[in-house]
C-alpha cells in the first residue's frame, strides 16, 4: 500500500505530482527493452498542467502582481485551463480562458464547471492574428484591471516547475536506471524542465520529442527554418510556433505521428493496458513502443509521459462515429465487416423492400435514400432484387406499373456473406452480373456493400 496519503491532505493542491510510473506490456509488443508510463492523468486536475498551474499563480502571487479577488486569463487548450481553475478555486480568483474551437465540448463544460468563462476562437487562423487564441488572451489580460495572463507559452514557472517537480520523480521512480524519455509538447514545458534535470544527472539520457504530422516543431529541429503548420486533430501538443518554454537544444530526435496512429494508440491503451488517456499520449506511446523494438536493448529504460485522461475525449477519440467520420479508425483487418463499417454513415446500414411493395415506394426509397439497388427481402431471406434503371425503364414504357408490386419486376437476388469473412470474398463475388452483395451476423441480413462502397473504400486508403 502506497504510504502517499495515509494522512489527511489541507487541500486538494497537496495532491500534485508523484503520479505513478506503470510497465506498459500488451502495446509493447513484447519488446525486449522495458517502457514506462508517467500517468499525469492519476493528478487532481487529470493532467500534467497541475504542476504548473499552482506554480504560476505561486509565482504571480510572491511577485505582487495577482492579489485577492484577481482575475487570472490563459489561453488554453484546455488542461492548463483546469489547472489553474482548480487552484483558482481553492484560492478565491476568477478565471477567464480562451480556447481554439478543435478542442472537444468536455474541456469547455469542465472549464465551466469550474466556474470559468470560455471564449471559443478559430483554430485555422495564423499565430498572430488577433482572433488567435493566444492573442485574444493577451488582449483580454492587457485591458483588464488586476488581470494577469498567466502566459504558459513563455512563463519560466512553467519549466521550473517540471525541473523542480516532474524531472527528480522520474530520477528516483527509475532508480537513475532511466535512459530515453518521450513526450510531446504543447509549451514545451514538461520537456525542457524534465529533461534539463535529467540530463544534469546523467548527460547520456536521450529525449525524444513526439510531434503530430501538422505540427512544425519537427521540422524546426531538423532544418531551422518554420515551415507552414497545417491542421491536426491530436490535441495539446504540437504548435504552429516555437514556444518560449521549449528548449528544443535537449531534444536528440524527433518523431511525427499521424493522428490515426496517435488515436489508436490511445484506443488500445485504455483497452489493453487500463490506462485511460488522451490522444497526446497515444501518439507518445506510438514513438515509445517504435524506439522499444528498434532498440531492442533489456539494459535500456524508456519512460514516456502520459499527459492527460481520456475523459476530455469521449465525445471524439473515444467516439466511434467521429473516428469514422475522419476515417481515423481502421476497420478489422480485411473482414467483410470491416468494409461494412467505412461505409458512408449518411445512409442506413441495410434499405430493403418486401415483395409486395409497390413499386411506387421502392422508387421513393431509391431517391430518398441515393441507392441504385434494394434488395428485395421476405422472411430475412434476399428473395430478389430490384434497380433504379430496370424500374425506371419500366415506368417509362408502362406508367402503370408503379401501382404493382415489386416482385413483378424482381431481378436475381443479392448474393449473401457472413459478416466474419475476409473481405477478399466481396471482390470476388462483385461483378457486372453482381452489383451488390448482402452481409449477414448472427443469421440476420443486416447490410449491404455495393462496387461503389468498395471502390470508395479503396481509394480512401489510397
Amino acid at each position: 500500500m502506497s504510504a502517499r496519503f495515509l494522512e489527511p491532505l489541507e487541500n486538494v493542491l497537496a495532491t500534485i505530482g508523484w503520479t505513478p510510473l506503470i510497465r506498459l506490456n500488451k502495446v509493447a509488443g513484447g519488446a525486449a527493452t522495458p517502457v514506462y508510463a508517467k500517468c499525469e492523468f492519476f493528478g487532481p486536475g487529470g493532467s500534467v498542467k497541475d504542476r504548473i498551474g499552482l506554480a504560476i499563480i505561486e509565482k504571480a502571487e510572491r511577485e505582487g502582481r495577482l492579489k485577492a479577488g484577481g482575475l487570472i486569463v490563459e489561453a488554453t487548450s484546455g488542461n492548463t485551463g483546469v489547472a489553474l481553475a482548480t487552484v483558482a478555486a481553492i484560492k478565491g480568483y476568477r478565471c477567464v480562458f480562451t480556447m481554439p474551437d478543435k478542442m472537444s465540448q468536455e474541456k469547455v463544460r469542465l472549464l465551466k464547471a469550474f466556474g470559468a468563462e470560455v471564449i471559443i476562437t478559430p483554430t485555422a487562423v495564423p499565430p498572430d492574428h488577433p482572433d488567435h487564441y493566444t492573442q485574444l488572451a493577451k488582449r483580454i489580460a492587457e485591458e483588464t484591471p488586476g488581470a494577469i495572463l498567466a502566459d504558459q507559452f513563455y512563463n519560466p514557472a512553467n519549466p521550473e516547475a517540471h525541473y523542480a517537480t516532474t524531472g527528480p520523480e522520474l530520477w528516483e521512480q527509475t532508480r537513475g536506471h532511466i535512459t530515453h524519455m518521450v513526450l510531446g509538447a504543447g509549451t514545451g514545458g514538461t520537456l525542457t524542465g524534465a529533461a534539463r534535470y535529467l540530463k544534469e544527472r546523467k548527460a547520456k539520457i536521450r529525449v525524444i520529442l513526439g510531434d503530430p504530422v501538422g505540427s512544425i516543431l519537427r521540422d524546426y529541429f531538423y532544418t531551422g527554418t518554420k515551415p507552414e503548420g497545417h491542421p491536426y486533430k491530436v490535441e495539446g501538443i504540437g504548435s504552429d510556433k516555437i514556444p518560449g518554454t521549449l528548449d528544443l537544444s535537449l531534444v536528440d530526435e524527433t518523431v511525427a505521428v499521424s493522428d490515426r496512429e496517435a488515436f489508436l494508440m490511445g484506443r488500445r491503451l485504455t483497452r489493453e493496458e487500463g490506462l485511460f488517456a488522451g490522444g497526446s499520449s497515444g501518439l507518445v506511446v506510438h514513438v515509445a513502443v517504435q524506439l522499444a523494438q528498434r532498440l531492442g536493448d533489456p539494459d535500456a529504460l524508456i519512460v514516456c509521459v502520459l499527459a492527460d485522461t481520456g475523459e476530455r475525449y469521449l465525445s471524439k477519440m473515444y467516439s466511434d462515429e467521429w473516428m469514422r467520420e475522419n476515417r481515423l479508425l481502421e476497420p478489422e483487418a480485411g473482414t467483410v465487416e470491416g468494409l461494412l463499417q467505412v461505409k458512408d454513415g449518411a445512409t442506413p446500414p441495410l434499405v430493403s423492400v418486401e415483395p409486395a411493395t409497390p413499386v411506387r415506394v421502392a422508387l421513393s426509397l431509391i431517391t430518398a435514400h441515393d441507392v441504385s439497388q434494394l434488395p428485395v427481402l421476405a422472411e430475412g431471406d434476399c428473395v430478389g432484387s430490384v434497380s433504379e434503371a430496370t424500374l425506371m425503364s419500366r415506368v417509362i414504357d408502362d406508367p402503370s406499373v408503379l401501382e404493382g408490386p415489386v416482385e413483378s419486376l424482381m431481378e436475381p437476388p443479392f448474393p449473401v456473406i457472413d459478416s466474419h469473412l475476409d473481405a477478399a470474398t466481396v471482390m470476388r463475388l462483385l461483378s457486372r452480373q453482381n452489383p451488390a452483395v448482402l452481409v449477414r451476423r448472427d443469421g440476420r441480413i443486416v447490410g449491404i456493400i455495393t462496387r461503389y462502397d468498395v471502390v470508395r473504400t479503396i481509394t480512401s486508403r489510397t
